[in-house]
């Protein structure tokens, strides 16, 4: 039995301990920082603004752009496919290379070290992969997140943000799970599909889920996508984003559901979030 002397002594240290214990860790999204994932086409000036936004605003956005899945050697400066981000009044830097010796440099991610905000283009996510994951470069894109800053990209550029990485084969983007399947894992415990319903891939996941039923398949149709803050994100666009819960396929195979603009989803609860609740 402890004595009345220990009892406050004690009590006092427990809530010191309490007080210093770290929050606990974002199970899916990012901690800090947002991610804004979109699933092709990106010919939605509203999403374009979006991301902007989150990078600090028109005249302070400084963003940089990963061409790198498109699949050429070399990318200049004025790379048209960064247009949308200048004209939206981004500072842009073009980032891009296929050798993970340089990108492991400090001297190639030192351009990440004031960003605050990176974007991944479209093409074949493997080549992201192959280039950048579990560099200091990688690092580097992380660093822009704890700093508060956004991560975002369209296509490829989607599906490398999360940790597993679907159809990341490099005989072709039919192969679901293929000899690539590790994301940069920005989003954790997600696969995530794009061109859903423009290129009739709505039942494609349900083999990836099948077979990794620790994962939620979420799936992005064209102009679409969504805005990761913390464990919630918000359906942003034009169309849908599908929802592949392995729960929900137990009880009814074959079964996704889809989620139009201004949707809220938890992705620990794995439920639409009540308007009241947001």
């Amino acid at each position: 039995m402890l004595s009345r002397s220990l009892r406050p002594l004690l009590a006092g240290t427990s809530l010191l301990l309490l007080l210093a214990a770290p929050a606990a860790a974002q199970r899916h999204g990012p901690e800090t920082g947002a991610l804004v994932i979109v699933g092709g086409a990106m010919r939605d000036t509203a999403i374009v603004n979006r991301f902007i936004a989150l990078a600090g605003g028109p005249g302070a956005a400084r963003i940089v752009v990963v061409p790198t899945a498109g699949g050429a050697d070399t990318y200049e400066q004025d790379w048209g496919g960064a247009a949308a981000f200048r004209e939206a009044g981004a500072q842009v830097t073009i980032l891009h290379t296929t050798d993970r010796a340089v990108a492991d440099t400090p001297e190639f991610a030192a351009p990440l070290a004031d960003a605050t905000g990176v974007w991944f283009g479209g093409g074949r996510q493997w080549r992201l992969a192959d280039s950048y994951l579990n560099t200091r470069t990688h690092e580097a894109f992380r660093q822009v997140l704890s700093r508060g800053g956004v991560i975002g990209g369209s296509s490829a550029g989607a599906s490398i943000q999360s940790d597993f990485m679907v159809r990341g084969d490099t005989r072709g983007n039919t192969v679901m799970m293929g000899d690539h399947q590790e994301g940069l894992g920005f989003i954790r415990g997600v696969g995530i599909d794009q061109h859903l319903l423009a290129r009739n891939r709505q039942f494609d996941m349900l083999e990836v889920i099948e077979a990794h039923p620790e994962l939620l398949g979420i799936g992005l149709d064209e102009n679409t996508g969504i805005v990761v803050t913390g464990d919630r994100f918000e359906v942003v666009g034009q169309s849908y984003v599908a929802i592949y819960d392995p729960a929900a396929l137990r009880e009814t195979p074959g079964r996704f559901t889809l989620l139009g603009p201004g949707t809220v989803y938890d992705l620990v609860e794995r439920s639409v979030v009540p308007r009241e609740r947001r």
